[in-house]
């Protein structure tokens, strides 16, 4: 079998750091969400049983069947509308809604209009792009080490001398360093783990246009621009091509099937993806599908003991999930700037992309990366006018 076959350790430790650095960076925003909508315990656990089952399932099944680093995740901006947007909304018509806003995703996703929309971006602005989103994570190995200074600075010479003498092991060298350190330290919090399997609770939807228009349309528009369109500039800027309708059509369908349990919006990572696409994974890119895999096999454990992995995730602390996010991040960053700057044509549009997704600007309720490739298109059209001839 040829997973088998590309098993590798460093893709193992890749799927786990993915899922722990998404989990940790957003779960707050979920429970939120769910609390807003005023969602009971029993309830919050069942979101995170389907979330967590919906993104297991679409990891494994997509990037199995593309062998290519497909890694699905929540909409941590959809979250984050849900909370303000949403707030008082009965939990029935908020399914509903959900229900709506997975369709209009698997609509656009399988008709292929998703897919020509942004075949249209250049590669050199979805580099530039990326690069912004994920050069806050590099920065934060640094910023770390003003609160945890011994421990960060402890997993940076780890990783350096790992990446001179064992490169596909740096990453797991930095992380036990970390652990060892928190462990001895006492910094590792492991008296809350207990083992509880979560239970799915259905809800039965109920349609209203309300909800419709002040729920379904903004999570859809939010879900698409803020995460979709990151997600497959990733992939572009990591030189895979997978073939975007299927996949984002496939996110669509899982979200149709657990929205009644709780999974608002799945849909393609971007942040989080990079770590499973870059050369810490496998240094060879053919076999970097498998610590999707692997994501998508934690992502399934998430699920299924939801309440358990909750607290092993809370367990860490908080620099050492920021610096091993950084350091598994920073081989993409820097290709992602090499990439972006490296055509002379295109190197103002993709900066001004790059600058714009990095400064997290945000408006109407649409991230800063969408933004900055807007702001990168509008760069590149004016770049391709032809200058008046002089009288």
């Amino acid at each position: 079998m040829r997973l088998l076959k590309d098993l590798s350790a460093s893709a193992i430790i890749a799927g786990f750091v993915t899922v722990l650095v998404g989990f940790t960076s957003s779960a707050v925003i979920v429970f939120q969400a769910a609390n807003a909508l005023g969602a009971s315990q029993a309830q919050i656990a069942s979101w995170m049983w389907a979330l967590g089952l919906g993104m297991g399932l679409t990891c494994i099944g997509l990037s199995l069947r593309y062998r290519v680093p497909v890694v699905t995740a929540w909409s941590t901006p959809g979250a984050a509308m849900l909370i303000t947007s949403a707030a008082g909304v009965p939990m029935e018509q908020a399914i509903g809604a959900f229900l709506v806003s997975a369709l209009l995703i698997t609509l656009v996703g399988f008709t292929g209009w998703f897919e020509r929309a942004i075949k249209r971006i250049p590669v050199s602005l979805a580099s530039g792009m990326l690069a912004g989103v994920l050069l806050h994570f590099g920065l934060n190995v640094f910023v770390a080490m003003q609160t945890q200074f011994t421990l960060v600075l402890a997993m940076f010479v780890a990783y350096l001398l790992a990446r001179r003498l064992v490169p596909r092991y740096a990453i797991i060298a930095a992380l036990l360093v970390g652990c060892s350190i928190a462990l001895l330290n006492g910094q590792l919090h492991l008296q809350g783990l207990h083992f509880e399997l979560a239970e799915p609770v259905f809800t039965m939807p109920r349609f209203t246009t309300s909800a419709l228009i002040g729920v379904a349309l903004p999570l859809f528009i939010v879900t698409m621009a803020s995460q979709n369109v990151p997600g497959v500039a990733v992939l572009r800027a990591s030189g895979y091509q997978a073939p975007i309708s299927p996949v984002i059509g496939w996110t669509g369908i899982a979200t149709l099937l657990l929205a009644p349990f709780g999974a608002y919006a799945l849909n393609l990572a971007a942040i989080t993806a990079a770590i499973c696409m870059g050369r810490e994974a496998h240094e060879d890119a053919d076999r970097r599908y498998v610590a999707a895999v692997s994501a998508g096999v934690f992502y399934l454990l998430i699920g299924l003991f939801g309440a358990t992995v909750s607290a092993l995730f809370a367990a860490f602390p908080k620099e050492l999930i920021l610096a091993i996010a950084g350091l598994a991040l920073l081989g993409t960053v820097g290709n992602g700037l090499a990439t972006a700057l490296r055509d002379e044509q295109d190197r103002e549009p993709a900066l001004i992309t790059f600058l714009v997704t990095a400064s997290g600007m945000s408006l109407f309720g649409v991230g800063s990366a969408f933004w900055g490739l807007v702001a990168g298109v509008l760069a590149l059209l004016f770049a391709q006018l032809k200058r008046p001839k002089p009288q």
